[in-house]
């Protein structure tokens, strides 16, 4: 990470991923976090549907749920790259707000993508366990993550954030009102 060279600047306080390593960074937490994470969860409840130590067809199917979520995140890397050519700069609010994409149909396909690549594991490896971190994962989100994240677009980009809100739903569906 690099920060800007004048160090009086507002923007020389805030650390600046480098484009050079973000698919580096993304070739190895994303594996990591939502691949090797649900398998080792798994682990820890019994699987259901598998027999002999392998999933049965029925259990095949929501590997259809980690492909799409996998790329829908992979998408939206490829949007945040592109608004940003100088770099990911490390903060809660971009300085830019994404409406393209995935964007057009929820506020926030990159926690709906994970959602649905951790429902997806978890009933492939029919494990509770993944289950209950996915439940998990969507309360906070739902509850904490997204209205703190919200508050912070809606500050940074006022009425243009506001009129996308009222157009875009939260995760997927309608919008109220």
């Amino acid at each position: 990470m690099s920060t800007p060279k004048n160090p009086n600047s507002e923007q020389a306080k805030r650390a600046v991923f480098p484009r050079w390593l973000v698919p580096l960074y993304f070739a190895v937490v994303l594996p990591l976090v939502l691949v090797v994470a649900p398998w080792g969860l798994s682990l820890l409840a019994s699987r259901y549907g598998w027999v002999a130590g392998r999933p049965s067809l029925l259990n095949l199917f929501p590997l259809i749920l980690v492909v799409a979520g996998i790329a829908c995140i992979i998408w939206n890397i490829v949007l945040h790259w592109r608004q940003a050519p100088e770099g990911w700069e490390l903060e809660t609010t971009p300085k830019y707000l994404v409406t393209r994409g995935p964007y057009r149909f929820s506020r926030n396909p990159n926690y709906l993508s994970v959602l649905v690549i951790l429902l997806g594991w978890a009933l492939f490896y029919g494990s509770v366990v993944p289950l209950i971190v996915c439940v998990v994962w969507w309360v906070v989100m739902n509850y904490v993550g997204v209205p703190w994240e919200e508050r912070g677009l809606e500050a940074r980009f006022g009425e243009a954030y506001r009129q996308y809100k009222s157009k875009v739903p939260r995760w997927l569906g309608k919008t109220r009102g």
